[in-house]
Protein backbone atom coordinates (compact mmCIF):
# COMPACT_ATOMS: atom_id res chain seq x y z
CA UNK A 1 0.00 0.00 0.00
CA UNK A 2 1.47 3.47 -1.22
CA UNK A 3 2.30 5.88 1.79
CA UNK A 4 0.46 9.25 1.56
CA UNK A 5 3.29 12.03 1.64
CA UNK A 6 1.67 16.41 2.06
CA UNK A 7 3.81 18.76 1.36
CA UNK A 8 3.53 22.10 2.13
CA UNK A 9 5.30 25.60 0.05
CA UNK A 10 3.95 28.99 -0.67
CA UNK A 11 4.13 29.36 -4.25
CA UNK A 12 6.29 27.81 -7.22
CA UNK A 13 7.47 31.53 -8.29
CA UNK A 14 11.16 31.19 -9.47
CA UNK A 15 13.77 30.52 -7.13
CA UNK A 16 16.16 28.43 -5.22
CA UNK A 17 13.88 27.09 -2.66
CA UNK A 18 11.46 26.44 -5.48
CA UNK A 19 13.88 24.74 -8.27
CA UNK A 20 14.71 22.25 -5.21
CA UNK A 21 11.33 21.25 -4.46
CA UNK A 22 10.69 20.68 -8.16
CA UNK A 23 14.00 18.48 -8.47
CA UNK A 24 12.52 16.46 -4.86
CA UNK A 25 9.42 16.13 -6.73
CA UNK A 26 11.14 14.63 -9.99
CA UNK A 27 12.78 12.34 -8.15
CA UNK A 28 9.99 10.29 -5.82
CA UNK A 29 9.55 6.69 -6.48
CA UNK A 30 5.72 7.35 -6.94
CA UNK A 31 5.17 3.20 -6.92
CA UNK A 32 5.55 3.67 -3.32
CA UNK A 33 4.11 6.91 -2.32
CA UNK A 34 1.57 8.93 -2.90
CA UNK A 35 2.25 12.83 -2.93
CA UNK A 36 -0.20 15.72 -2.14
CA UNK A 37 1.15 19.63 -2.86
CA UNK A 38 -0.86 22.24 -1.18
CA UNK A 39 0.50 25.48 -2.26
CA UNK A 40 -0.40 28.41 -0.29
CA UNK A 41 -0.89 30.56 -3.65
CA UNK A 42 -1.01 28.59 -6.92
CA UNK A 43 1.12 30.88 -8.86
CA UNK A 44 4.77 30.60 -10.32
CA UNK A 45 6.15 30.01 -13.50
CA UNK A 46 7.49 26.65 -12.44
CA UNK A 47 3.99 25.22 -11.66
CA UNK A 48 4.20 23.50 -15.07
CA UNK A 49 7.24 21.83 -14.12
CA UNK A 50 4.82 19.78 -10.83
CA UNK A 51 5.39 15.97 -12.56
CA UNK A 52 1.92 14.11 -13.59
CA UNK A 53 1.91 12.19 -10.57
CA UNK A 54 1.83 14.75 -8.38
CA UNK A 55 -1.82 15.57 -6.75
CA UNK A 56 -1.91 20.10 -6.53
CA UNK A 57 -4.69 20.75 -3.46
CA UNK A 58 -7.14 22.71 -4.49
CA UNK A 59 -6.21 26.37 -2.86
CA UNK A 60 -7.96 27.36 0.50
CA UNK A 61 -8.37 31.23 -0.19
CA UNK A 62 -7.87 31.73 3.91
CA UNK A 63 -3.79 30.68 3.26
CA UNK A 64 -4.10 32.76 -0.18
CA UNK A 65 -3.90 35.48 1.27
CA UNK A 66 -0.04 35.25 2.44
CA UNK A 67 2.21 37.58 1.23
CA UNK A 68 -0.26 39.55 -0.52
CA UNK A 69 -1.12 43.27 0.13
CA UNK A 70 -3.23 43.76 3.30
CA UNK A 71 -5.79 46.33 1.25
CA UNK A 72 -6.37 43.55 -0.95
CA UNK A 73 -6.84 40.44 1.74
CA UNK A 74 -9.36 43.19 3.57
CA UNK A 75 -11.44 43.48 0.21
CA UNK A 76 -11.55 40.07 -0.21
CA UNK A 77 -13.70 39.97 2.96
CA UNK A 78 -10.90 38.23 5.04
CA UNK A 79 -10.90 41.30 7.75
CA UNK A 80 -9.68 39.52 10.50
CA UNK A 81 -6.56 37.84 8.51
CA UNK A 82 -6.44 41.54 7.30
CA UNK A 83 -6.02 42.81 11.06
CA UNK A 84 -3.39 39.77 12.15
CA UNK A 85 -1.11 41.17 9.68
CA UNK A 86 -1.65 44.77 11.06
CA UNK A 87 -0.94 43.68 14.23
CA UNK A 88 2.07 41.27 13.31
CA UNK A 89 3.72 44.30 11.03
CA UNK A 90 3.35 46.55 14.10
CA UNK A 91 4.94 43.74 16.79
CA UNK A 92 7.42 43.03 14.00
CA UNK A 93 8.10 46.95 13.70
CA UNK A 94 9.21 47.36 17.84
CA UNK A 95 10.85 43.77 18.06
CA UNK A 96 13.03 44.65 14.61
CA UNK A 97 14.47 47.80 15.99
CA UNK A 98 18.04 47.88 15.81
CA UNK A 99 18.33 44.97 13.18
CA UNK A 100 19.57 45.23 9.96
CA UNK A 101 16.84 45.77 7.15
CA UNK A 102 17.27 42.20 5.55
CA UNK A 103 17.16 40.32 8.68
CA UNK A 104 13.49 41.66 9.35
CA UNK A 105 11.55 39.68 7.13
CA UNK A 106 11.22 36.02 8.89
CA UNK A 107 10.40 37.77 12.35
CA UNK A 108 6.91 39.16 10.65
CA UNK A 109 6.19 36.17 9.05
CA UNK A 110 6.13 34.42 12.46
CA UNK A 111 3.83 36.95 13.69
CA UNK A 112 1.86 37.01 10.77
CA UNK A 113 1.29 32.77 11.09
CA UNK A 114 0.51 33.06 14.81
CA UNK A 115 -1.74 35.85 14.98
CA UNK A 116 -3.52 34.37 11.88
CA UNK A 117 -3.69 30.37 13.24
CA UNK A 118 -7.56 30.85 14.13
CA UNK A 119 -9.00 31.40 11.22
CA UNK A 120 -6.55 28.71 9.28
CA UNK A 121 -8.70 25.43 8.70
CA UNK A 122 -7.09 22.43 8.97
CA UNK A 123 -6.40 19.81 6.05
CA UNK A 124 -9.16 16.85 6.71
CA UNK A 125 -6.99 14.16 5.11
CA UNK A 126 -4.82 12.01 7.39
CA UNK A 127 -1.28 11.41 5.81
CA UNK A 128 1.68 9.26 6.85
CA UNK A 129 4.33 11.65 6.09
CA UNK A 130 4.28 16.06 6.27
CA UNK A 131 6.55 17.74 4.26
CA UNK A 132 6.93 21.81 5.16
CA UNK A 133 9.43 22.86 2.50
CA UNK A 134 9.33 26.24 3.58
CA UNK A 135 9.25 28.08 6.93
CA UNK A 136 7.64 29.10 9.25
CA UNK A 137 6.05 25.71 10.16
CA UNK A 138 3.54 26.95 11.54
CA UNK A 139 1.15 25.31 9.02
CA UNK A 140 2.50 21.38 9.21
CA UNK A 141 3.04 21.70 13.17
CA UNK A 142 -0.81 23.09 13.71
CA UNK A 143 -2.79 22.26 11.04
CA UNK A 144 -1.87 19.18 9.46
CA UNK A 145 -2.77 15.36 10.60
CA UNK A 146 0.31 13.32 10.03
CA UNK A 147 2.75 10.60 11.83
CA UNK A 148 5.72 12.23 10.63
CA UNK A 149 6.25 15.84 10.26
CA UNK A 150 9.55 17.06 8.73
CA UNK A 151 10.24 20.77 8.36
CA UNK A 152 13.28 22.22 5.97
CA UNK A 153 15.62 24.58 6.72
CA UNK A 154 17.36 26.52 3.42
CA UNK A 155 19.81 29.45 5.34
CA UNK A 156 22.42 30.24 7.24
CA UNK A 157 20.25 30.15 10.10
CA UNK A 158 22.43 32.13 12.20
CA UNK A 159 23.51 34.89 10.25
CA UNK A 160 20.46 35.89 8.41
CA UNK A 161 17.42 34.49 10.34
CA UNK A 162 17.09 36.75 13.54
CA UNK A 163 13.93 34.87 14.44
CA UNK A 164 11.61 35.20 17.65
CA UNK A 165 13.40 32.64 19.39
CA UNK A 166 11.03 31.22 22.07
CA UNK A 167 7.87 31.59 19.55
CA UNK A 168 10.08 29.90 16.48
CA UNK A 169 11.42 26.95 18.81
CA UNK A 170 7.76 26.11 19.82
CA UNK A 171 7.44 25.26 16.07
CA UNK A 172 10.52 23.71 15.42
CA UNK A 173 9.99 21.55 18.37
CA UNK A 174 6.40 20.00 16.97
CA UNK A 175 8.62 18.74 14.28
CA UNK A 176 9.72 15.49 14.42
CA UNK A 177 12.87 16.29 11.91
CA UNK A 178 14.41 19.55 11.26
CA UNK A 179 16.25 19.11 7.19
CA UNK A 180 18.94 20.95 6.69
CA UNK A 181 20.23 21.58 2.94
CA UNK A 182 24.13 21.40 3.97
CA UNK A 183 26.04 20.48 7.16
CA UNK A 184 27.28 24.15 7.35
CA UNK A 185 23.31 25.16 7.64
CA UNK A 186 22.81 22.70 9.93
CA UNK A 187 25.97 23.82 12.23
CA UNK A 188 24.19 27.36 12.03
CA UNK A 189 21.14 26.50 12.61
CA UNK A 190 22.25 24.70 15.54
CA UNK A 191 23.85 27.64 16.97
CA UNK A 192 20.94 29.20 17.25
CA UNK A 193 18.79 26.27 19.01
CA UNK A 194 21.90 23.94 20.24
CA UNK A 195 18.90 21.57 22.13
CA UNK A 196 17.55 20.72 18.86
CA UNK A 197 20.19 18.67 18.13
CA UNK A 198 18.54 15.17 18.44
CA UNK A 199 16.05 16.78 15.54
CA UNK A 200 18.28 17.74 12.75
CA UNK A 201 19.76 16.87 9.90
CA UNK A 202 21.23 17.48 6.44
CA UNK A 203 19.81 16.89 2.74
CA UNK A 204 21.28 18.51 -0.25
CA UNK A 205 19.02 19.77 -2.78
CA UNK A 206 18.13 17.47 -5.02
CA UNK A 207 19.35 18.65 -8.97
CA UNK A 208 18.86 16.27 -11.96
CA UNK A 209 22.15 16.91 -14.28
CA UNK A 210 19.50 15.65 -16.98
CA UNK A 211 17.47 17.94 -16.25
CA UNK A 212 19.69 21.35 -15.85
CA UNK A 213 21.45 20.14 -19.66
CA UNK A 214 18.99 19.63 -21.45
CA UNK A 215 17.02 22.86 -20.12
CA UNK A 216 20.47 24.81 -21.50
CA UNK A 217 19.71 23.56 -25.09
CA UNK A 218 16.34 24.90 -25.27
CA UNK A 219 16.80 28.28 -26.22
CA UNK A 220 19.67 30.61 -27.62
CA UNK A 221 19.94 33.42 -24.90
CA UNK A 222 19.96 35.77 -27.50
CA UNK A 223 20.31 38.38 -24.67
CA UNK A 224 24.15 37.32 -24.49
CA UNK A 225 25.77 37.39 -28.03
CA UNK A 226 28.60 35.76 -28.92
CA UNK A 227 31.02 38.81 -29.27
CA UNK A 228 35.06 38.36 -28.23
CA UNK A 229 34.15 39.72 -24.40
CA UNK A 230 34.61 38.12 -21.39
CA UNK A 231 31.33 37.21 -20.02
CA UNK A 232 30.06 36.61 -16.08
CA UNK A 233 26.77 35.19 -15.24
CA UNK A 234 24.50 35.45 -11.98
CA UNK A 235 21.47 34.23 -11.03
CA UNK A 236 19.32 35.35 -7.91
CA UNK A 237 16.53 37.11 -6.62
CA UNK A 238 17.88 41.49 -6.00
CA UNK A 239 18.15 41.03 -2.06
CA UNK A 240 20.76 42.60 -0.14
CA UNK A 241 21.54 38.57 0.79
CA UNK A 242 22.42 38.51 -2.70
CA UNK A 243 25.74 40.73 -2.99
CA UNK A 244 24.80 42.60 -6.01
CA UNK A 245 25.14 45.56 -5.06
CA UNK A 246 28.91 45.02 -4.33
CA UNK A 247 28.99 43.02 -7.78
CA UNK A 248 28.08 46.63 -9.67
CA UNK A 249 31.06 48.03 -7.91
CA UNK A 250 32.99 45.54 -8.50
CA UNK A 251 32.08 45.55 -12.35
CA UNK A 252 32.93 49.51 -12.22
CA UNK A 253 36.51 48.87 -10.45
CA UNK A 254 36.77 45.95 -13.44
CA UNK A 255 36.38 48.13 -15.82
CA UNK A 256 37.87 51.08 -14.76
CA UNK A 257 41.10 48.60 -14.68
CA UNK A 258 40.81 47.90 -18.26
CA UNK A 259 39.35 44.35 -18.83
CA UNK A 260 36.74 43.85 -21.05
CA UNK A 261 33.77 42.50 -19.76
CA UNK A 262 30.21 42.11 -19.60
CA UNK A 263 28.02 41.28 -16.38
CA UNK A 264 25.08 39.36 -17.02
CA UNK A 265 22.27 39.27 -14.21
CA UNK A 266 19.20 36.45 -14.18
CA UNK A 267 16.93 37.60 -11.17
CA UNK A 268 13.88 39.81 -10.20
CA UNK A 269 13.32 41.55 -6.88
CA UNK A 270 13.00 43.90 -3.84
CA UNK A 271 16.38 45.37 -4.45
CA UNK A 272 16.15 45.69 -8.48
CA UNK A 273 15.20 49.54 -8.36
CA UNK A 274 18.25 50.31 -6.22
CA UNK A 275 20.48 48.13 -8.21
CA UNK A 276 19.62 49.88 -11.72
CA UNK A 277 19.78 53.14 -9.82
CA UNK A 278 23.63 52.07 -8.90
CA UNK A 279 23.99 50.64 -12.39
CA UNK A 280 22.87 54.23 -14.19
CA UNK A 281 24.87 56.49 -11.77
CA UNK A 282 28.05 54.51 -13.06
CA UNK A 283 27.47 54.34 -16.37
CA UNK A 284 27.36 50.36 -16.36
CA UNK A 285 24.49 50.42 -18.66
CA UNK A 286 26.27 48.47 -21.55
CA UNK A 287 28.61 46.39 -18.89
CA UNK A 288 26.17 45.09 -15.59
CA UNK A 289 23.76 44.30 -17.66
CA UNK A 290 19.60 43.14 -15.79
CA UNK A 291 17.93 40.40 -17.83
CA UNK A 292 15.10 39.92 -15.89
CA UNK A 293 13.39 36.80 -14.67
CA UNK A 294 13.77 33.80 -16.38
CA UNK A 295 11.91 30.41 -16.08
CA UNK A 296 15.11 29.12 -17.84
CA UNK A 297 18.58 30.64 -16.68
CA UNK A 298 20.35 27.85 -18.05
CA UNK A 299 21.19 29.06 -21.44
CA UNK A 300 22.30 32.31 -19.97
CA UNK A 301 24.60 30.03 -17.11
CA UNK A 302 26.09 28.17 -20.38
CA UNK A 303 26.63 31.37 -22.78
CA UNK A 304 28.92 32.75 -20.09
CA UNK A 305 32.26 32.37 -19.12
CA UNK A 306 32.32 32.08 -15.42
CA UNK A 307 29.61 32.13 -12.80
CA UNK A 308 29.81 34.46 -9.88
CA UNK A 309 27.85 33.95 -6.67
CA UNK A 310 28.62 37.29 -4.93
CA UNK A 311 25.94 36.78 -2.24
CA UNK A 312 26.81 38.00 1.66
CA UNK A 313 24.57 34.80 2.72
CA UNK A 314 23.51 31.66 1.05
CA UNK A 315 22.39 28.35 2.94
CA UNK A 316 23.81 26.39 -0.66
CA UNK A 317 22.98 28.20 -3.65
CA UNK A 318 21.52 25.23 -6.40
CA UNK A 319 22.89 27.76 -9.14
CA UNK A 320 26.15 26.97 -8.25
CA UNK A 321 25.52 24.00 -8.31
CA UNK A 322 23.81 24.19 -11.79
CA UNK A 323 26.90 26.01 -13.29
CA UNK A 324 28.84 23.46 -12.38
CA UNK A 325 26.91 20.71 -14.04
CA UNK A 326 27.05 22.96 -17.08
CA UNK A 327 30.76 23.18 -16.86
CA UNK A 328 31.80 26.51 -15.88
CA UNK A 329 34.29 27.94 -13.78
CA UNK A 330 32.59 29.27 -10.41
CA UNK A 331 33.47 32.07 -8.48
CA UNK A 332 31.86 32.02 -4.66
CA UNK A 333 32.70 34.83 -1.96
CA UNK A 334 33.58 33.50 1.15
CA UNK A 335 29.75 33.54 2.85
CA UNK A 336 29.53 31.64 6.20
CA UNK A 337 28.43 28.35 4.37
CA UNK A 338 30.95 28.54 1.34
CA UNK A 339 33.27 25.66 1.66
CA UNK A 340 30.19 23.18 1.52
CA UNK A 341 29.19 24.60 -1.65
CA UNK A 342 32.96 23.57 -3.69
CA UNK A 343 36.69 22.52 -3.29
CA UNK A 344 38.74 25.79 -3.48
CA UNK A 345 40.55 25.10 -6.05
CA UNK A 346 39.11 22.16 -7.67
CA UNK A 347 35.87 23.04 -8.90
CA UNK A 348 35.45 26.84 -8.03
CA UNK A 349 37.26 29.52 -6.65
CA UNK A 350 36.47 30.87 -3.19
CA UNK A 351 37.60 34.91 -2.79
CA UNK A 352 36.91 37.34 -0.01
CA UNK A 353 33.83 38.45 0.78
CA UNK A 354 33.79 42.32 -0.32
CA UNK A 355 34.26 44.40 -3.23
CA UNK A 356 37.75 43.96 -3.81
CA UNK A 357 37.69 40.25 -3.02
CA UNK A 358 35.08 39.70 -6.24
CA UNK A 359 37.57 42.00 -8.26
CA UNK A 360 40.63 40.24 -7.55
CA UNK A 361 38.92 36.51 -7.75
CA UNK A 362 37.05 37.95 -11.37
CA UNK A 363 40.74 39.40 -12.80
CA UNK A 364 42.36 36.18 -11.83
CA UNK A 365 40.13 34.13 -13.17
CA UNK A 366 40.52 36.28 -16.31
CA UNK A 367 43.76 36.54 -16.74
CA UNK A 368 44.50 32.56 -16.10
CA UNK A 369 42.49 30.30 -18.88
CA UNK A 370 44.44 27.36 -17.91
CA UNK A 371 42.66 27.34 -14.17
CA UNK A 372 39.22 28.44 -16.08
CA UNK A 373 40.12 25.49 -18.21
CA UNK A 374 40.50 23.32 -15.40
CA UNK A 375 38.07 24.11 -13.15
CA UNK A 376 35.76 23.42 -16.14
CA UNK A 377 37.32 20.04 -16.57
CA UNK A 378 37.21 19.08 -12.77
CA UNK A 379 33.38 20.25 -13.17
CA UNK A 380 32.51 17.95 -15.64
CA UNK A 381 34.51 14.93 -14.55
CA UNK A 382 32.84 15.41 -11.12
CA UNK A 383 28.91 13.58 -10.66
CA UNK A 384 26.74 16.18 -8.92
CA UNK A 385 23.52 13.86 -9.63
CA UNK A 386 22.34 13.63 -5.78
CA UNK A 387 19.73 11.61 -6.59
CA UNK A 388 21.09 9.09 -3.33
CA UNK A 389 19.79 11.68 -1.19
CA UNK A 390 16.22 10.65 -1.99
CA UNK A 391 17.21 7.56 -0.88
CA UNK A 392 18.01 9.72 2.36
CA UNK A 393 15.06 11.17 2.71
CA UNK A 394 13.28 7.88 2.26
CA UNK A 395 15.21 6.31 5.09
CA UNK A 396 14.37 9.26 7.04
CA UNK A 397 10.76 8.67 6.72
CA UNK A 398 10.98 4.83 7.89
CA UNK A 399 13.00 5.37 10.65
CA UNK A 400 10.32 8.66 12.25
CA UNK A 401 7.69 6.07 11.11
CA UNK A 402 9.09 2.74 13.39
CA UNK A 403 9.66 5.22 16.43
CA UNK A 404 5.48 6.60 15.80
CA UNK A 405 4.91 3.28 15.50
CA UNK A 406 6.30 2.12 18.93
CA UNK A 407 4.73 5.03 20.29
CA UNK A 408 1.10 3.83 19.55
CA UNK A 409 2.02 0.28 20.47
CA UNK A 410 3.27 1.32 24.11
Amino acid sequence: MKRKILISMYSLNIGGAERSLIGLLESINYNKFEVDLFLYRHEGEFIKFLPNEVNLLPEIKQYSTFERPIKDIILEGHIYLGMARVLAKLKAKIKNRGVKKDQKTYKQMQYVWHYSMLMLPHLKEVYDVGISFLGPHNFMVQKVFAKVKLGWNHTDYFTTVNPDIKMDERIWQGLDCIVNVSKDCEGSFLKVFPNLSHKTTFLENIISPTFVKEQSKLNSGNEMPNEDIFKICSVGRFSKAKGFDMAVLACKNLVELGINIKWYIVGYGGEEENIRKLVKKYNLEDKFILLGKKINPYPYIKRCDIYCQPSRYEGKAVTVREAQILGKPVLITNYPTAKSQLDNGFDGVICELSIQGIVDGIRKLYMDSKLRDELSKNCLKNDYGNMAEVNKLYNLIDQYEKSFDKKVIV
